[in-house]
């Protein structure tokens, strides 16, 4: 059982990963709203990105060996963390309007407690079932009322799907690769993740980094594609696997809850959007969300 300052740290370290991703979502759509950086090659570059990083960390860190047995696994993580996830993600967002995009993404924490309580045998509590209600709720409140109708897009059912099957797969790997998650240090587990990944998708997509007219993109959008790739790929996956190492799978996912938080107070302090009660109701759900699951019995019982 992980000890109350492993607890703390794990919950650190998940705060500051979705905080910097729900940052992240505004300074990706300014960084594509250049029009020479497509979503499908900024997710490319993180991989990339990634992979590099991670090979660089390793070598000032101390050397693990990894067990010829947990390669598989390691590519199976990979496969549904990272490739799965981000060509359904992607691809559906491209099809189906934002709202419905987010609201697919703040399912995480359901189908995450479900296959949790079935194959890890997590029992479903009434604390943990309404604190991932709550979270819902105040997830919900938070982007439907801070939507702006003139965006133009429009819902596309195989678009929902696939954003859905895009946190499935997600759910799979927090529930399904918890022994190699806490077996492994973090640069070793996202070192060989991002290298399957690599592998998986960037030889389709070779020709995109070719035609990219890298001169012409203005500094400002160097800057923000140098937040997503240091800080939204390299920083917050270096701290995520000490909060799935240290907690629950299920409250791991309610964090996810806190990135249109994250969004929507930047939003807020660049003057995209407007401050107001119902924004405070929505974060408060959340965060009281957060804490009933983390209060449930099944976090006694470990």
């Amino acid at each position: 059982m992980p000890t109350k300052k492993q607890q703390r740290t794990g919950h650190l370290a998940l705060l500051g990963s979705n905080v910097i991703w729900g940052v992240m979502a505004p300074v990706s759509k300014f960084v594509l709203a250049g029009g020479i950086i497509s979503s499908a090659l900024l997710t490319d570059l993180r991989i990339l990105a990634g992979t590099v990083l991670f090979w660089i960390a390793s070598l000032f860190t101390k050397r693990e060996k990894v067990d010829k047995k947990d390669y598989l696994k390691l590519f199976g993580a990979a496969l549904f963390s990272t490739t799965l996830n981000q060509i359904c993600y992607v691809k559906g967002v491209s099809l189906t309007s934002p709202v419905d995009a987010t609201i697919c993404t703040s399912t995480l924490p359901i189908w995450t407690m479900l296959m949790a309580a079935a194959w890890l045998r997590e029992p479903v509590t009434g604390k943990k079932a309404g604190g991932v209600l709550l979270g819902l709720c105040g997830a919900l409140i938070l982007v439907l009322f801070g939507v702006h109708s003139a965006s133009g897009s429009t819902s596309n059912l195989l678009g929902d799907i696939l954003c859905l099957l895009s946190q499935v797969c997600y759910g799979v790997y927090l529930v399904f690769f918890q022994d190699i998650i806490r077996k492994y240090s973090p640069v070793t587990l996202m070192k060989w993740k991002y290298t399957f990944a690599a592998m998986m998708l960037l030889p389709f997509s070779f020709r995109d980094f070719s035609g990219v007219q890298w001169a012409s993109l203005p500094f400002e959008q160097w800057a923000g594609l140098g937040y997503v790739l240091l800080f939204g790929t390299f920083l917050s996956y270096l701290m995520v696997p000490l909060g799935q190492k240290y907690l629950r799978p299920t409250l791991v996912a309610m964090y996810n809850y806190l990135q249109p938080v994250a969004a929507a107070a930047v939003a807020i302090m660049w003057g995209l959007d407007t401050f107001s009660i119902v924004k405070v109701v929505a974060v408060a759900l959340i965060f009281a969300g957060v804490l009933l699951v983390n209060r449930s019995k099944a976090a006694e019982s470990r």
